[in-house]
């Protein structure tokens, strides 16, 4: 038989595996048919007294003594006939079951000893875990004996590239894995996270990792990712993960890249408190079973299990038991449909006894469905609205917190800088004072040590290190002003004028870090002969910050460029503000539905889908527009338009 490739011969292996077993469980009700079959083209052939007979029956003896019995030769040809065909069924069976190789052979499963809880040898050294279960059960409808394989994760893969192993039970997806393996339908979305010890540096990207010491097991997906972006003199290999957080746990190196599931998993079950996630998705892989390149039959026969086990329920129940307790619970499609089916299933019952009984009531039934239907519907759309109206609250909620929070810090904050800003003057007037007693023992003495270094670089630092603590105290100033103005209460109307330039230098100190972090090319335009708009400043402030984060995070690295500039467009009588970034640019379909509430493209990393909302109702009630322009991988460009309202017109 030729080597199967190709998605026709895995369908056709699949086929030639569902033919196989049909046979071998059809075997028993076979057998007994051909034992039936056989017995009755056996039997002595039935023979008729009357209706065969050579002479009618005559009076005397003699002549009854001449009658023959005649076999009935038509039963006899069908009875011949079922004799060969069922020794014709027989010789390829027995052929087939003489041939070499019928047999089926074991089938060696390569499994991770320490991933909790996806695979792992519990306390008394037994498979176990989520991938186990499920094996177990693909198994098990399948008709197949596995043998499972543990043991450090790279060892685990070599076995599989020199045939020692067949299959994988869990491998994570990548185009370079590829390559070399074949991969099942996923099983399983794993993400990954950065641990670190709860004294480390706080870190919250990849990026950050370069020069650190980063701890990983050998093999892994995250080993493979590092070393294709150039980490490889950082890393430090283990055989488990087990082994790498005890290793950050004793103080060794700087950080390590688990999977979010096992890495909390062995921080409990080993004891390890001094380990934290620090940042919890940095990566998401596609997870499940893989063979070898070319492997293509016993990959099909594995998913075909899986997609039984999936329809039959064995998968959410397994998946329940192991990752349901340390995830949100999903509710599968299949099941939904199933839970649906026992409600439907004894209502079209009824339904169609009501049409044999009476078309009449029939109607009837017909019409009060339909009335319960729309009831259901009219009250999910009601939960619907229910619950976004309650996400609303819990996000007002949350930004009421974080005023207060940020209030009670820049005042903490406050204190001890005033005393910065009132004692540097004095540190300066002191220094110079002292500079005249400090020059003539210089002149005299020659040079000499002052604050550790020579007075002849100190005399000339001294006087700019106490400047630039003046000033560093006075942005910390400003910047604390900053947050109090945007985290106070404006409940006041929208009919303050004020001038927009001074509102977007101050958005743009608050978010000052972030773009720092997220650009090395940043614009700042901001036209001069403004005039004045009505409105809050607050909430123009807090739509300038929205748009600047956005623009952030649509940068891949700090390569991509952001610009903000504001202009004065005489004709429409209006301000425009101008928010441009170089960043991936949004989806075609995605533009109109950008300031619907909840709608995100970026919920992976934290989005709420409240921030376009949000700004888009602060800019409808200053009377202005709100308008997006992106292409996909060149850029985005958010244009704010704010009208110019004379001020007898002010609200």
């Amino acid at each position: 038989m030729l080597p199967f490739c190709g998605r026709l011969d895995k369908k056709e292996g699949a086929w030639r595996g569902a033919t196989r077993r049909f046979k071998a469980r059809a075997a028993p009700l076979l057998a007994v048919c051909q034992v039936s079959i056989l017995t009755f083209a056996l039997l002595p052939l039935p023979q008729s007294p009357k209706k065969h007979l050579y002479k009618s029956v005559a009076s005397n003896h003699n002549q009854r003594m001449k009658i023959t019995l005649t076999p009935d030769y038509p039963r006899s040809w069908i009875r011949l006939v079922l004799l060969l065909a069922n020794l014709l069924h027989l010789l390829p069976g027995l052929a087939f079951a003489a041939a070499p190789g019928h047999a089926e052979r074991v089938i060696v499963v390569g499994a991770n000893r320490a991933y909790p809880p996806y695979e792992f040898l519990d306390k008394n050294g037994a498979p176990a875990g989520y991938n186990v279960d499920l094996t177990r059960a693909i198994a098990k409808v399948m008709g197949m004996e596995v043998e499972f394989r543990f043991g450090n994760w790279s060892d685990i893969r070599a076995g599989l590239a020199s045939g020692e192993i067949d299959i994988l039970q869990g491998l994570s997806y990548s185009e370079p894995r590829a390559q070399e393996h074949d991969f099942s339908p996923p099983t399983a979305i794993i993400q990954h996270a950065i641990f670190a010890r709860v004294d480390s540096p706080a870190v919250s990207s990849l990026e950050e990792l370069r020069g650190k010491k980063i701890i990983l097991f050998k093999e892994g997906i995250m080993y493979d990712t590092l070393i294709a972006a150039g980490y490889g003199p950082d890393l430090i290999l283990t055989g488990t993960p087990a082994d790498a957080l005890r290793l950050l746990s004793s103080g060794q190196h700087d950080y390590s890249i688990i999977a979010i599931l096992p890495g909390m998993s062995l921080v409990r079950e080993l004891n390890l408190s001094n380990l934290t996630p620090v940042v919890r998705n940095i990566a998401v892989q596609k997870y499940g079973y893989a063979v070898k390149k070319g492997n293509a039959e016993l990959l099909a026969r594995f998913s075909e299990g899986l997609a039984i086990v999936q329809k039959t329920g064995q998968y959410q129940d397994i998946y329940d038991q192991w990752l349901g307790v340390q995830e949100s619970r999903r509710i599968s499609w299949e099941r939904a449909v199933r839970y649906g089916a026992f409600i439907v299933g004894p209502l079209l019952l009824i339904l169609t006894a009501t049409v044999v009984w009476s078309r009449t009531l029939q109607r009837r039934v017909a019409v009060r469905t339909a009335e319960l239907a729309n009831e259901v519907t009219e009250r999910k759309r009601a939960l619907e609205e229910l619950q976004r109206h309650q996400d609303k609250l819990i996000q007002a909620d949350k930004m009421a917190s974080l005023g207060i929070l940020v209030s009670g810090v820049a005042h903490e904050i406050n204190n001890p800088n005033a005393l910065i800003l009132l004692n540097t003057p004095i540190l300066k007037e002191a220094y110079a004072d002292a500079i005249e007693i400090l020059e003539e023992h210089f002149r005299q003495h020659g040079d000499f040590s002052l604050g550790g270094l020579p007075y002849s670089r100190m005399r000339q630092e001294v006087p700019r290190l106490t400047d630039e603590v003046q000033e560093s105290a006075r942005r910390i100033r400003r910047i604390v002003d900053d947050l109090k103005d945007f985290s106070r209460r404006d409940d006041a109307a929208i009919s303050t004028y004020f001038a927009l330039n001074p509102v977007v230098e101050a958005a743009l100190r608050l978010v000052d870090p972030t773009l720092r972090k997220a650009t090395s090319h940043f614009h700042l335009e901001l036209a001069s002969d403004l005039p004045e708009i009505c409105g809050s400043p607050q909430r123009i402030e807090q739509v300038v910050i929205n748009l600047v984060l956005n623009a952030c995070q649509a940068l891949g690295d700090r390569s991509g460029a952001i610009a903000v500039r504001t202009r004065l467009n005489r004709n429409a009588a209006e301000v425009i503000l101008e928010v441009r970034d170089s960043g991936s640019g949004i989806s075609p379909e995605h533009l109109p539905h950008l300031t619907d509430p909840f709608f995100t493209t970026k919920r992976e990393i934290g989005g709420t889908g409240l921030g376009l909302a949000i700004s888009a109702g602060i800019i409808e009630k200053h009377g202005g527009t709100l308008e997006f322009s992106s292409t996909p991988a060149v850029g985005t460009l958010v244009t704010v338009h704010l009208p110019i309202l004379p001020r007898e017109f002010a609200p």
